[in-house]
């Protein structure tokens, strides 16, 4: 919202509950529309709009209520994800459980590695069949599709950076890492988000574009820098292989293969540079996860992380177990 007022944009912030969920206040006017309502979105509209920013859109329903709106709609800034990514063998995202399903993709990843096939079926088929709907629809609403990594920031629901800050706080000073620390899944920080919004608003097409941090650090080093936040040293154990079925050693970015995605094409269609970088967004981030957990169990805090996890992310009887076997292995 910052970027886009700071433009000369006059903002109307819509989500389920309304409310101002962090920006300026006086600057941004905040309404409260259920997007699953029929008519809610077309309502809330109202006369039109020059530019229309959809970070929540999933699947055909939502494309298809974008597309209704064409004429009233200049151009749209929608959030897909790079998760629909294949690689040369089909593998993907949706693979991920099955044996041999670890997807190898090219690094980096450009917009036109192939995709899942368009369909209801998973999250990734969902926003293929997203993007399809609203590309085919480019001649009426053009439309900039954001293709984004790890989503991370303030105010995130399903923070994964939660997975390092509690192990700190509650004083944990051994961490086990599986794939010997060195996944990579590229996040995405809300503020390039946001600079790649403004860009394209500026820039009206259809088109799809990576949204990416200009650096992608492996879980290992994202687990150092959290450290050094919060002025901490923990000693971190590799586990070579994938987690065991105790789920020791998996985290939010354990990936058995690096997934980086290309910002060239956003450099070059749109002008976009990273306004922060992973390392450098981080004091933030935790700062505002330390507050969010005082006197709360994680869990209420962050109900879409425990659903999303489970209980196991934070299993310390099952790490310490693993531990002592390490150990006595020597």
């Amino acid at each position: 919202m910052d970027a886009l007022t700071r433009d000369g944009w006059e903002v109307t912030a819509a989500s389920r509950r309304g409310g101002d969920p962090g920006g300026r206040p006086g600057e941004t006017r905040t309404i409260a529309v259920d997007r699953d309502e029929e008519g809610a979105l077309e309502q809330a509209l109202g006369d039109g709009c020059d530019l229309l920013v959809d970070v929540v859109a999933f699947g055909a329903p939502h494309a298809r209520q974008l597309t209704a709106l064409s004429g009233r709609v200049g151009s749209a800034v929608v959030v897909s994800t790079g998760a629909l990514y294949t690689d040369a063998r089909g593998r993907g995202f949706d693979t991920q459980g099955e044996p041999d399903g670890a997807p190898v993709y090219p690094v980096p990843i450009p917009e036109s590695q192939p995709t899942v096939p368009p369909g209801d079926g998973t999250y990734a088929s969902r926003k293929a069949e997203l993007e399809r709907t609203l590309l085919d629809a480019g001649a009426d609403l053009p439309v900039t599709l954001l293709r984004a990594g790890a989503i991370h920031g303030p105010y995130s629901r399903s923070p994964r950076e939660l997975y390092f800050v509690k192990r700190l706080l509650d004083g944990r000073r051994r961490r086990v890492l599986a794939f010997g620390g060195t996944s990579v899944f590229h996040p995405a920080h809300v503020a390039n988000l946001a600079e790649l919004v403004r860009l394209a608003a500026l820039r009206p097409g259809s088109r799809v574009l990576n949204a990416a941090d200009p650096d992608a650090p492996s879980v290992a080093e994202i687990g150092a820098a959290i450290d050094e936040v919060l002025g901490t040293d923990t000693e971190t154990v590799l586990m070579p292989g994938p987690p065991g079925p105790d789920g020791v050693g998996d985290t939010p970015w354990s990936i058995e293969h690096p997934v980086v995605y290309d910002m060239s094409a956003a450099e070059r269609e749109l002008g976009y540079r990273a306004v922060t970088g992973y390392a450098g967004s981080l004091p933030a981030t935790v700062s505002g996860l330390v507050g969010e957990l005082e006197g709360r169990d994680w869990r209420e805090a962050f109900p879409d992380l425990h659903r999303a996890y489970g209980p196991g992310l934070f299993d310390y009887a099952a790490e310490d177990a693993w531990l002592k076997r390490h150990d006595r292995r020597g």
